[in-house]
């Protein structure tokens, strides 16, 4: 599986003039004696000046002081507290729900034009999320979450577009679900507020990110919902899902490991811009086309699963998507379709700016107006 994965991505490289020099002409820098040591907060900007100005034209510097500025957050409801005195507080924040803002839109303007029976099946949208966040160019800031009467926290403050892929893969009651990169916890908690996963599997290889993933469990679900087998969390190899349990889960998510752009220009710690990470920085879109790969392996004929990453570049993004339809389709003979999401991106655009331009999936972009993102999302239909 890995050499055509390889290749394709070796290909994806070259077509925008990022190959390596052959063997022969390389030689080994001493980094210590011939080059200045640039924090890797200023690599990550470097990096990203070179390839995004490219990608985005005109609109990468207002991207660009937009990532380099405070970031914009929404207050994710907690449905396991008292939700209905969480919603009357964030009100009188003046803040507003914007996922029940947008589906009465959409509803109201569907009963108007008739057009609620003809909406397509990628609109579907998983159920009793409700995320508050400030308008357009209000730059508030949400309090810290409170513990409620119920010994578990009100809410959790996340950036708002992160909610995107949760409630683009439209989970239904009764779903087996996996989210294949859970860690930190915070689309995995928002899948459990769905109420609709009849069984969580949430995964991810890194123990200690395991280990952050548990006390957002534990601070906001109560121990009965955890004790139920509802939620399973393991540090497995998720490359290796397909393998373990194939054609199991009605949808999962893949929010894969990337480049992390607003992490990467604002914290040293566990940057991969650090020259240490060059080497695994280069193979992320391997990775991520493998793990992308292993979550359609490990859903069932029929069912969603959701792309994501919190990164602007293409190699990570469509490439990756068009990269795993081509894998399942030479490998293993299986059938994936991607499912159209712009009546979905409409229902948003109040909320979010969005990059016109995307060949698949959507792309949420930075702007000083809502200071979201980057978040990238594809949702992906396996047909058989």
């Amino acid at each position: 599986m890995a050499a055509p994965v390889l290749r394709g991505v070796r290909e994806s490289l070259r077509r925008v003039g990022l190959t390596t020099a052959p063997r022969r002409h390389r030689h080994k820098k001493k980094w210590a004696t011939t080059e200045p040591k640039f924090p890797a907060t200023r690599l990550a900007l470097q990096s990203f000046d070179m390839t995004y100005s490219i990608q985005f034209g005109d609109l990468w510097p207002s991207i660009r002081v937009s990532l380099l500025s405070e970031q914009k957050y929404g207050a994710l409801v907690n449905n396991f507290a008292s939700w209905h005195h969480v919603i009357a507080e964030l009100e009188q924040l003046s803040a507003k729900d914007f996922v029940n803002e947008a589906f009465c839109h959409w509803k109201l303007e569907s009963n108007n034009r008739q057009l609620a029976a003809l909406a397509p099946a990628s609109w579907t949208y998983s159920p009793n999320l409700r995320c508050f966040t400030f308008a357009k160019g209000d730059v508030s800031r949400f309090p810290r979450a409170r513990l409620g009467s119920l010994g578990i926290l009100d809410y959790y403050l996340m950036d708002a577009s992160s909610l995107l892929p949760v409630l683009a893969l439209g989970l239904q009651p009764g779903d087996t679900v996996l989210d294949l990169c859970a860690a930190p916890g915070g689309k995995t908690l928002a899948l459990l507020q769905t109420g609709c996963c009849a069984n969580l599997a949430a995964n991810d290889v890194s123990t200690s990110r395991t280990g952050r993933l548990q006390k957002v469990l534990h601070s906001y679900v109560p121990q009965d919902i955890r004790d139920k087998n509802r939620v399973r969390v393991t540090s497995w190899d998720g490359r290796k899902w397909g393998e373990l349990e194939g054609d199991t889960y009605d949808r999962v998510l893949v929010d894969v490991p990337c480049t992390t752009d607003r992490h990467s220009l604002h914290e040293e710690e566990n940057n991969i811009f650090k020259r240490s990470r060059k080497k695994e920085r280069q193979m992320l879109p391997l990775l991520q086309v493998q793990l992308l790969a292993a979550g359609l392996l490990a859903t069932k004929p029929g069912g969603h699963v959701v792309y994501s990453t919190c990164s602007l570049s293409q190699l990570q993004n469509e490439y990756v998507v068009q990269g795993a339809i081509e894998l399942l389709a030479n490998q293993y003979s299986i059938e994936v379709q991607i499912e159209d999401l712009t009546g979905f991106r409409n229902l948003f655009m109040d909320t979010f700016f969005f990059f016109p331009s995307c060949q698949v999936g959507e792309l949420v972009i930075p702007n000083l107006m809502a200071n979201f993102g980057p978040m990238y999302f594809c949702k992906l239909h396996r047909l058989t």
